[in-house]
């Protein structure tokens, strides 16, 4: 399968930045693996719009013509100088923002594509500066597999799907447009609108089960703005647990209320009693809910009234 948009534009930069004079265009179809299956046109094409993308973010790409096997042809070239960051001061806030942008940027498979892409410009007799990658992290820490995918599913916005695993083992089908991928505690989430439920969801990323396929076409849908999305993240999250929370569950089952349990009792026959922390009654309600007949709340009151509030409206639905 051909790379990704984001490591071909990684190689193509690698290969203008590395290069002391002007890298040919049929050069640079040959050195890029998925210009080299396409048709003339769709070449034309493909290269134009990721110029056009590297350009976007700010990466000036020098022109000259050079001499190759097909004569005298457009060659292009990235400066080292124009490339690199002046000197930047920045206050304690923006450095620890920045390094933890960093530390996000470190994982293996961006770091192997340019090695890659290195190795092919050896091959090819292209001769490389790899100095001038100093300016250049290509690589992303995120151990959940479904990152990337999810990631540029953002980016592009593009709607997606894939099987989700909840705390309690159940699995679904969804269908969600993208939103942000956003860190919490250490974990990987993307909150977007799951268009099966017509409603704004948080996800966890090592809860995904298997591939993340596209469910549309690029820029399909508005993202809320910025500040939106951060409240809706925020709002999603889980609040902090303040108060305790004691629930009867079915012996064998309820095992997402067990794993955040405090105390787990034997309760009548069939059945354990177990104390749950909470930050908000809802969410606990919520969960509870999701057992059906395998949990019940029992404490403290206005949890087993949520409780039976959602399961009413339950029935409503399935009546209908």
């Amino acid at each position: 399968m051909a790379p990704r948009t984001t490591e071909r534009l990684m190689n193509l930069l690698i290969a203008l930045l590395v290069t002391p004079t002007y890298l040919p265009k049929s050069r640079i179809r040959e050195i890029i693996e998925p210009y080299r299956g396409q048709s003339d046109t769709a070449f034309d094409r493909m290269f134009e719009r990721d110029k056009d993308a590297l350009r976007t973010l700010g990466i000036r790409i020098e022109v000259g013509e050079t001499e190759s096997y097909h004569g005298v042809e457009p060659g292009y070239r990235i400066r080292r100088e124009d490339f690199e960051l002046p000197p930047i001061d920045l206050e304690p806030a923006e450095a620890a923002v920045i390094g933890v942008a960093a530390r996000v940027w470190q994982s293996a498979r961006l770091g192997d594509a340019t090695a890659v892409a290195l190795r092919k410009l050896v091959a090819a007799g292209v001769p490389i500066d790899p100095d001038a990658l100093s300016g250049v992290e290509p690589r992303l820490a995120a151990s959940e597999p479904a990152f990337e995918a999810v990631w540029d599913a953002v980016v592009t916005r593009t709607p997606v799907t894939f099987l989700y695993e909840r705390a309690d083992g159940a699995r679904a089908q969804r269908v969600v447009e993208p939103w942000r991928v956003v860190s919490w505690h250490g974990r990987w989430y993307l909150v977007g609108f799951d268009r099966d439920r017509s409603d704004q969801r948080l996800f966890r990323l090592s809860r995904v089960v298997g591939d993340v396929e596209p469910a549309g076409s690029p820029m399909e849908f508005d993202v809320p703005d910025d500040a939106d999305v951060r409240e809706i993240a925020a709002s999603l999250f889980p609040a902090p647990p303040t108060s305790d929370a004691v629930v009867r569950v079915r012996k064998g089952r309820g095992l997402g209320l067990r794993r955040r349990a405090l105390t787990q009792e034997p309760g009548e026959e069939g059945w354990d009693v177990i104390t749950v922390p909470y930050g908000s009654v809802g969410e606990l309600a919520s969960d509870i809910a999701s057992y059906g007949p395998d949990a019940v709340a029992v404490s403290p009151p206005e949890l087993r009234a949520e409780v039976r509030d959602r399961l009413l409206r339950v029935l409503e639905v399935s009546t209908r």
